[in-house]
Formats: C-alpha cells, structure tokens, sequence
C-alpha cells in the first residue's frame, strides 16, 4: 500500500543521513522519554512527562507519584533496550520466547487483580508475567458493545502461527518494513495473547521491525489514543469478530488501520527530521511537538535555568532585561506547559528540549 506522505517523509530522512553522533544522542534521549511516556500514558499510567524523564534519567521523581507506575515505566525502559539490542540480530529470526521474555520485563512478576462485580460480590485473578493467558479477555469498545480477542486454547497456536507467518514474510520481502509492522501490530492485537500489558508489547514489536529494517522507531502519541483506537475498530468491522480471522488479516483487510500508522510513521519521521535540522533557538520540542514561543524571551528564560537551575526573579530579570512581573507570568506560564517545574529543594527543572 503506497503512502505519499510516508514515503516523502523517508527520502528527508535518508537526506539527512547518516547523522552526527550528537543528533543521534539527542534523538534517542527525546525517542526514550517520549516513548515511554506515551506508551504507558495510553494505559493509564499516572505519571507526567516531567516525573518520566526525571525517573528514567535520575532514577527519581519530583511531586506525589504511584509506586508502581514508577516501577512499570522503569521496566518499559528496560524492556525498550531489550527490543532495541534484538533488532540487532538481523540474522536471527523472531522468537516466540523473546515475545515472552519481553512480557516477562515489562510485568516483571505474577500479581493478583481484585475486582467488585456488579452484585457486590468479590473477584480475583493473576496476571502471569511472560506466559500467555489463561483466561478470556476482552474489551467493551467505544460503542459499548463486548469484543472478544482469542481463547487461552487458541492462543498458543495462534501466536506459532503469527510468529512463522512474520519470519516467511520477512524472508519473501513482498511486504515493505511499514506493512509488516502495521500487519504484525493489527493481527498480535487480534490475539492478545497475555492478560494484561499486550498494547505496550505491540507498539514494542511494532519498533522492533521497523529498526530491524533500518527505519527510525516511532511513538503513538497518547494524545492520539481516541484516533488510534478508532483505527482498530474500523479495521475490525472489516475484518470480522471471529479471533482466527482477526490474527490472519490480510493486509488489503486493514487498511483504516494502515492509513493510521503510515500517517503516524511519516509524521513522527517529519519532526525527526526537524528536530535535526531547523536550528533556531526559539524552538523547542516538548513530547513530539515543535513548541515556537511568541517571543524569544520565553526561550531566554528556559536557557538561564538549564545553566543556572537556583536563578531568582532578581538574577533572570538582570540577564533577560525584563521586568518581574513579566518574568512571573512568564515562569508560569512555563509551569503550567508542564515545561518547566520547582523541585523541593528550589532548584528548577527544564523538561523541554531546545532544537540548538
């Protein structure tokens, strides 16, 4: 399936190459913060952007945070090293063991899930780190009505089947880097193969092919979760409800789904390519949009306090040549962004990265 934005998006990218050591460090520190944000944001984790970078960068948190959402977007992290250094393997083809081991990181261990049911009466589960479900899931859609994703007695077969489906397919290379992580993505979901964590496996493995291919890795915004979702539910009523079906989509079958994830790759490719080359010091990116002050003032402010994190009204007033009142709105302003933030001790933190 062509994509014209996609694929002038990739010739920028190719235009660019290869990139100097400096581009590629900031690129992959903004990549690992704005992917573990988004991808854990999308189920519910609880923690800002600010509280994500000063966790996965410091191994600390500024504010009240949960315990163990702070605990599950470290082990994203690492999870996301995992898949990276896989990739590697180019020579070796996809395992379902490394799906698992993957899983196994993410969750870490076994818990147990309680649950009120309707009538009052109590409930538990567990959820099994790194082994495929033993119970049925599914998911009530937007339009309220039950979906079912594959039994636990479908699962172990389906997911054989998709794992050598993926390893022939990417030998034949009919199907372009996009088209095999889009395809991969759909049918993986069609599964669902574990009870819990499966969206965050596979937008993992969704990266994992297209890195294993050469292509830059990508992030599903939080902000799109609405669109992304819709997505999925257009393609399901094409595909039908029946597991098997869903798990052997055919790609033509899917194309809502497709269009979606091209769109998403070329933009996110688009402000790669920006991010690298517009050098203007009164842009900056904050989790994936190129953020262009109103006046350079702004961007005056955030550079004194990336230099002097302790600077008072007295000392930016002295350096930006502004007054105090304007400095005040303009801090809050800042704050309010989630751009920058005043840890305990007074210090301020600056979680929005300048283009220069």
């Amino acid at each position: 399936m062509e994509n014209k934005k996609l694929q002038t998006a990739l010739e920028k990218w190719k235009a660019i190459q290869p990139l100097s050591e400096n581009d590629r460090d900031r690129l992959n520190r903004r990549f690992t913060i704005d992917f573990n944000y988004n991808s854990n944001h999308i189920e519910g984790n609880t923690l800002t952007y600010g509280q994500t970078e000063l966790l996965l960068l410091f191994g600390k948190v500024l504010g009240l945070a949960d315990y163990r959402d702070c605990e599950e977007m470290k082990a994203s992290n690492v999870g996301l090293k995992m898949m990276q250094l896989e990739s590697l393997e180019t020579q070796q083809p996809l395992t379902q063991n490394f799906i698992r081991t993957l899983h196994k990181t993410l969750l870490r261990e076994d818990y147990t899930v309680h649950r009120t049911l309707p009538g009052g009466m109590q409930t538990s589960y567990t959820i099994h780190a790194g082994q495929y479900k033993t119970r049925p899931n599914s998911v009530i859609t937007r339009y309220g009505d039950r979906f079912e994703y594959a039994s636990p007695e479908e699962t172990p077969a389906l997911m054989t089947d998709l794992v050598d489906w993926y390893n022939k397919a990417e030998t034949d290379g009919k199907l372009s880097p996009v088209e095999l992580a889009v395809l991969f993505h759909y049918r993986y979901i069609r599964i669902h193969p574990f009870e819990d964590g499966n969206g965050r496996i596979a937008r993992l493995m969704f990266n994992y092919i297209l890195l294993r291919h050469g292509y830059p890795m990508i992030v599903v915004r939080s902000r799109l979760k609405q669109s992304y979702l819709e997505a999925l539910h257009q393609s399901d009523l094409i595909v039908g409800n029946a597991p098997y079906d869903g798990a052997h989509a055919p790609l033509k079958k899917i194309r809502p789904f497709f269009k979606h994830m091209a769109n998403i790759i070329a933009q996110e490719i688009e402000n790669d390519v920006l991010f690298v080359t517009d050098k203007d010091e009164n842009i900056w990116w904050y989790d994936g949009e190129r953020i262009v002050f109103r006046t350079s003032n702004y961007a005056k402010i955030l550079r004194e306090l990336q230099i002097e994190p302790n600077a008072t009204f007295a000392y930016l007033q002295q350096e930006i040549g502004i007054n105090r009142s304007a400095i005040q709105k303009m801090l809050q302003t800042l704050t309010d962004k989630g751009y920058i933030e005043k840890d305990a001790s007074g210090s301020w933190r600056v979680f929005i990265t300048p283009s220069v």
